[in-house]
C-alpha cells in the first residue's frame, strides 16, 4: 500500500483542510465539495484525510462494518450480538467515474433470487464504505442517476437495493467528499445543496507559497516514507485534537443567540429550503468543538456561512459562486445582540474580520480558530470582466467595413472589428432535439436507449444482467419445466432464460453554436438580441446536460471559439467576449463546424449532435460564396446531421437566405422570436418533421 501525502504538510488551502476537518469530527454536517482548478492539491488533500481519521471496532467477519456495541438489526450479514469488536482503519473508498449502479449500491444474483427465493447479495462500494469515507473524483462527471442514489444514501445513512420485487438494505453512514473542475461542467443545484460544505480553491500566486508547494512534493516523491515520518508528530496532533473534538461535540451549547444568527443570515441570502440553516447549525457547533469551547460564538457563525451557502445561493448556472461578506457582517451584528446568544455584538463585528486566515502559516491548526474565509477572487474577477465591453464609442452603422487580418481572417481593433455588446436578456426556449433514437449518454433532451427510463421491451443480455424483464423471463421459462423436471412449485430457471428490460429516455447531445459574427451581423441591437438568443440555448443545454461547442466566422475564415465541452460557463464567457465585424465566410463557418463534428465523433462516437446555426443566411467573399456555402450545408443533410438555422435577418426587405439554407442542411428556420417557448408550437415536430421529408427525398 502506497503512503499517502501526509495531510498536514499540504502547503495553504486552509479552507479546504478546515472543511475536511469539520467533516471529521462531525460526519452529520454532510460532506464536502470541493471546486477548483486543476492542480490545486484537491485529491491529495481528501486522500491524507483518510489517514486522520480514528480507528473504528467493527463485527467480526461483517461484510459492512456494523459496529459491535450497537450492531444494525437489518444487516444482511446478521443478526449479530452486542460484544467485542476488531479495531480496524477507517477506510477510504475511491468512486469511479465510470462505475455502474450494481458496483455502487451492490447487485442481487438473480437468477438464484427467481430459483431458490436466496438472496444472494454482493455489497457495493457504499457498503465499503460504511462509517468511512467516500471519496468521488470530478463528481460532476457522474452519471445523474449515480449521484441522485449516492446523495440519497448519505442522506438517509443506509443504501436500498430493490431488484423486482427483492430487497436488500444495509447501513451506509460514510463522509462524503467530491471534486470537481467547474470548467469541465457543473453540477445540478439540487445536487449541490447536497453537500454539506463547499470551498473554493486556487492556486496560490504568491511565489513563495509555491516553492515550498514544489519543494515538498519532490521531497515526497524522492522518499514517500521519510518524508510522511517527519510529519508523523504533525499529523499524530491533529489526530487527536479530532478524536478530542469528537468527544466534545455532544457537550457544545447552541444558543438561541447563534440559531437566530442562523436563520437571519439563510432568510437574508435567500436561501431554498430548511437544510442550509440545519447545515450551518451542525458546522458551527463542529467549529466551536474543534476550537475546543462548549459555546457556539458568532465568529463560528460566520465561517459556517462562509462553508455552508455559496453554493446554495446560486440562481443562475453562470453566477460566480460566493458570498457579498458585508451583507454578511451586518445580517450578523443585527442579530447579535440577544440575550439569551451566545456571543456578544462586538465579536460578530471584530472576529469576522479579523479572523485567523492562516494564509501565511501551513501549520494545520492554523485553521482552528474557523477565521478562514473562502477565496473571493477568480470566478469573480472572470464574471465583471466584459462589464466595460460594450460601453465604448462604436460605428452605429450595421455593416462594418470588410478589413481582414492576415491571421486567420480575424480583424484586429479599428479594422472594421466593432467591440463586444452585452447580451440581451436570456429567456425559455423551446426545446430542439435530435430526431429518431440515440444510445448516448444520459441527458435530457433527445429519446435514447438508456438503463433508466420506461421499460419498452425485453432482449437476451449482453453480459452481466443489470435490469430483469420479469414477465420475458417466465415467458421464457415456462415451455422447458417439464422437460427440466419440475416437482414442485418453483419456477426452474436457466441462465438463458433472462431477459433484459430495455429502457427508453433522454440523452444529451453535443449542440454545437455556429455563430455569424460577420459585420451583417453587427449592428449593436440585433447582435445583443443575437447573443441574448444564444445565451438562452447555452442555458438550456446546462439544463439538459448536453455538450456544448462554439463556431464563428467573419472576416476570411473561421474558428473554434470553444471545443466541445461540458462547461457551459465557458461558452457564455467566450459568446460575451465575441466581437464582430467584416466579410461572412458562411461556407468557412461550415467547414469547420463539420470538421468539429468529424473528430468528436471519433472522441464520443454514441453522443449525437444538433447544429444550431446563428446567422441572416447572407454569404461573402470569395468566389461565389453562396453555392459554396450550399455545398457545404449539403455535408450535413447527406450525413443526416440534425440542424436549426436561427434566422437573424431583420429590416422591411428580407431575403429569405436563411430559409434557403435550412433546406440545403436539411433541417429547419426559426426566427428569433420563434425562438421563445411561448411563441409557436411544434417547433420540435418542424425539426423532426423535416429531417424525416428530407430524408425521403433522398430515398
Amino acid at each position: 500500500m502506497s503512503t499517502p501525502f501526509p495531510f498536514t504538510a499540504v502547503v495553504g488551502q486552509d479552507d479546504l483542510r478546515l472543511a475536511l476537518l469539520l467533516n471529521a469530527v462531525s460526519p452529520a454536517v454532510g460532506g464536502v465539495l470541493v471546486r477548483g482548478e486543476k492542480g490545486t492539491a484537491k485529491s491529495t488533500a481528501v486522500r491524507a484525510l483518510s489517514a486522520l481519521m480514528p480507528q473504528v471496532d467493527v463485527v467480526p467477519g461483517c461484510r459492512f462494518s456494523c459496529a459491535p456495541h450497537a450492531p444494525d438489526p437489518a444487516c444482511p450479514d446478521g443478526p449479530h450480538e452486542v460484544g467485542p469488536g476488531v479495531p480496524r482503519p477507517a477506510r477510504m473508498v475511491e468512486l469511479p467515474v465510470g462505475a455502474s449502479e450494481d458496483r455502487l449500491v451492490g447487485a442481487l444474483d438473480i437468477e438464484r433470487a427467481l430459483a431458490e427465493g436466496v438472496k444472494a447479495f454482493e455489497p457495493g462500494l457504499l457498503a465499503d464504505a460504511h462509517r468511512g469515507l467516500l471519496y468521488v473524483d470530478e463528481v460532476n462527471l457522474l452519471h445523474d442517476h449515480l449521484v441522485d442514489l449516492l446523495l440519497d444514501a448519505a442522506a438517509m445513512g443506509a443504501s436500498y437495493v430493490e431488484r423486482e420485487g427483492v430487497s436488500v438494505r444495509h447501513a451506509a453512514r460514510f463522509l462524503l467528499v467530491g471534486t470537481m473542475n467547474p470548467e469541465e461542467g457543473e453540477l445540478r443545484p439540487q445536487l449541490l445543496d447536497r453537500f454539506g460544505l463547499t470551498v473554493e480553491v486556487a492556486a496560490s500566486r504568491e511565489p513563495d507559497q509555491r516553492v515550498e508547494v514544489v519543494r515538498r512534493r519532490l521531497a515526497y516523491d524522492d522518499d514517500p516514507e521519510g518524508f510522511a515520518t517527519r510529519w508523523a508528530d504533525e499529523e499524530s496532533d491533529v489526530r487527536a485534537r479530532i478524536v478530542a473534538a469528537r468527544e466534545l461535540l455532544p457537550s457544545v451549547r447552541l444558543g438561541d443567540g447563534a440559531l437566530r444568527q442562523i436563520a437571519a443570515t439563510c432568510a437574508a441570502f435567500e436561501v431554498d429550503g430548511m437544510r442550509a440553516d440545519i447545515v450551518m447549525a451542525r458546522t458551527a457547533t463542529a467549529l466551536a468543538a474543534w476550537a475546543g469551547r462548549t459555546d457556539v460564538l458568532a465568529e463560528d457563525v460566520r465561517q459556517a456561512a462562509l462553508l455552508a451557502l455559496p453554493h446554495r445561493r446560486r440562481r443562475n448556472p453562470f453566477d460566480a459562486p460566493g458570498l457579498d461578506e458585508d451583507k454578511l457582517d451586518e445580517t450578523l451584528e443585527e442579530f447579535a445582540g440577544d440575550e439569551n446568544g451566545s456571543g456578544h455584538p462586538s465579536e460578530s463585528g471584530d472576529s469576522g474580520d479579523s479572523g485567523d486566515s492562516g494564509d501565511d502559516d501551513p501549520d494545520p491548526d492554523g485553521p482552528g480558530g474557523g477565521g478562514g474565509r473562502p477565496p473571493q477572487d477568480g470566478p469573480d474577477d472572470g464574471g465583471d470582466s466584459d462589464s466595460g465591453d460594450g460601453s465604448g464609442e462604436v460605428p452605429a452603422q450595421g455593416e462594418a467595413p470588410a478589413n481582414e487580418s492576415e491571421h486567420g481572417g480575424a480583424p484586429s481593433p479599428g479594422a472594421g472589428e466593432q467591440s463586444p455588446v452585452r447580451a440581451a436578456e436570456p429567456f425559455r426556449t423551446k426545446m430542439l432535439s435530435v430526431p429518431g433514437l440515440g444510445e448516448g449518454a444520459a441527458g435530457r433532451r433527445s429519446r435514447a436507449r438508456t438503463e433508466h427510463g420506461r421499460t419498452t421491451g425485453a432482449r437476451r443480455p449482453r453480459g452481466a444482467l443489470t435490469k430483469l424483464h420479469l414477465a420475458a423471463t417466465v415467458q421464457a421459462a415456462a415451455p422447458h419445466q417439464r422437460a427440466r423436471g419440475r416437482s414442485g412449485p418453483g419456477l426452474v430457471v436457466r441462465r438463458d432464460d433472462l431477459r433484459q428490460a430495455t429502457r427508453e429516455g433522454r440523452e444529451g447531445n453535443l449542440v454545437l453554436f455556429v455563430v455569424d459574427a460577420s459585420g451583417s451581423m453587427a449592428a449593436r441591437q440585433r447582435m445583443s438580441a443575437v447573443k441574448g438568443a444564444v445565451l438562452s440555448l447555452i442555458l438550456d443545454a446546462y439544463q439538459r446536460r448536453d455538450k456544448v461547442g462554439l463556431v464563428t466566422f467573419r472576416g476570411s475564415a473561421a474558428e473554434v471559439a470553444l471545443p466541445p465541452t461540458s462547461s457551459v460557463d465557458a461558452a457564455a464567457v467566450r459568446l460575451e467576449s465575441l466581437p464582430t465585424g467584416g466579410r461572412t465566410p458562411l461556407a468557412a463557418g461550415l467547414l469547420r463546424a463539420h470538421d468539429v463534428l468529424r473528430v468528436e465523433r471519433l472522441r464520443d462516437p454514441a453522443r449525437r449532435a444538433l447544429v444550431v446555426l446563428v446567422t441572416d443566411g447572407r454569404a461573402t467573399g470569395g468566389p461565389e460564396p453562396v453555392a459554396l456555402a450550399g455545398r457545404a450545408a449539403r455535408l450535413f443533410a447527406a450525413e443526416g446531421i440534425a440542424s436549426v438555422v436561427v434566422d437573424c435577418e431583420s429590416g422591411l426587405v428580407r431575403l429569405g437566405l436563411a430559409g434557403q439554407l435550412a433546406g440545403d442542411l436539411g433541417g429547419t428556420a426559426v426566427t428569433l422570436d420563434e425562438l421563445r417557448a411561448d411563441s409557436i408550437a411544434g417547433l420540435v415536430r418542424d425539426v423532426q418533421g423535416s429531417k424525416q421529408g428530407n430524408g425521403r427525398k433522398a430515398a
